[in-house]
């Protein structure tokens, strides 16, 4: 008689994370030379003062740390000008975005969401176990607000706006803002997603921490990955009324921003290091707005760029375009079949973009 085993019976997986699409995160370059503009991060290192403090809480990673970041939320609450009971930090704002559907969405729920945005949204709402409800942007990158709030129906928990928008650019007016969370019922949540905020240069975008006191349906996710050069340390925080907070939290993984991650941030918003992060932030949004004039004049239409990052749609010459960037030294964020993302980089890999971009039209 045979003594081998009979085989297993398949292991369940939910089918909705068996037909969850990939994340693709931006390329990585195979040599220095290459200029890696495809993950929207920051062109300087961390801040001195900053690294410091990560150095030496690196030491203590025998301890664990703070269980909810108190240190951390305090931090981010007096930068705010905010109470306590209102931040919720995390390991980076897509963890927390992702904290925030699991707490209010059902199984069948419906989260509405502008596309193309940022790629995770649908992800997230799919692990929740609810449907995203894409609302299509308009041809200029931004937000459809009117089509966003006529696609809330009964079956809606959630409104996801993402300002500046991920991966087109623009960044939603206060007027703008305004209308959605005014037409938007207050039994539904309406989570707005400002990672790139720092970046505005635009006097009549809204900021939705002062709007926070006039809407308690309103959740605003922030992170340290971008203008503050933290990414590799996976630190995001939200601000929203205390019940939502409160709620979080209860989903939220305990411990879930590390001990260096912690440090990193709170030496982050002391006062003198944010001087410099808005001094860094101004220098790139000035590289960005000279390398979107640049491809206007070479015939590229660009829409308004508001983060650190600008989006050249291409449909579908999309991947040969993307190719063309890497055979000239730059990696870009390729969305097959619309366009591609370009971060903003040094003046040098800046100007290595416009190159590449005028001797586009020579070989497509």
């Amino acid at each position: 008689m045979s003594s081998a085993a009979a085989p297993a019976a398949p292991l369940h997986i939910r089918d909705a994370v068996r037909r969850l699409p990939a994340y693709v995160p931006g390329a990585r370059p195979e040599s220095g030379r290459t200029a890696k503009l495809s993950s929207n991060e920051l062109p300087f290192p961390p801040q001195a003062e900053v690294l410091a403090a990560l150095t030496e809480a690196a030491s203590e990673a025998n301890r664990y740390p703070e269980m909810t970041g108190d240190s951390l939320v305090a931090a981010v609450a007096q930068r705010h000008g905010v109470s306590a009971e209102r931040v919720v930090v995390g390991n980076g704002s897509v963890c927390l975005i992702q904290h925030v559907l699991d707490t209010v969405c059902d199984e069948g729920d419906d989260v509405v969401m502008p596309w193309r945005s940022f790629e995770a949204y649908p992800i997230c709402a799919a692990v929740a176990g609810a449907r995203a409800i894409e609302v299509p942007v308009t041809a200029d990158g931004r937000h459809d607000v009117p089509a966003m709030i006529d696609a809330v129906t009964p079956r809606t928990r959630v409104v996801i706006a993402c300002t500046p928008n991920n991966p087109t650019g623009p960044a939603l007016r206060e007027a703008e803002l305004v209308a959605l969370l005014d037409g938007v019922p207050e039994r539904v949540l309406v989570l707005v997603d400002e990672a790139y905020l720092d970046f505005v240069t635009d006097g009549a975008v809204g900021d939705g921490l002062a709007l926070l006191n006039r809407y308690p349906n309103l959740v605003v996710s922030r992170t340290f990955s971008k203008a503050h050069a933290l990414a590799g340390m996976r630190v995001g925080y939200l601000v929203a009324a205390p019940a939502i907070v409160s709620a979080i939290r209860s989903v939220a993984t305990p411990f879930g921003v590390s001990l260096p991650a912690q440090a990193a941030a709170i030496a982050a918003c002391r006062p003198e290091a944010l001087a410099v992060t808005a001094r860094r932030a101004g220098v790139v949004a000035a590289e960005r707005d000279r390398v979107v004039a640049a491809l206007r004049e070479q015939g590229w239409t660009v829409p308004d760029a508001q983060g650190n990052f600008y989006w050249l749609g291409a449909g579908g010459a999309t991947a040969r375009l993307a190719e063309h960037f890497r055979v000239a030294g730059v990696l870009v964020r390729p969305f097959v079949g619309e366009g591609v993302r370009i971060s903003v980089g040094t003046h040098e890999e800046n100007d290595r973009v416009l190159t590449a971009a005028a001797a586009w039209g020579d070989v497509r």
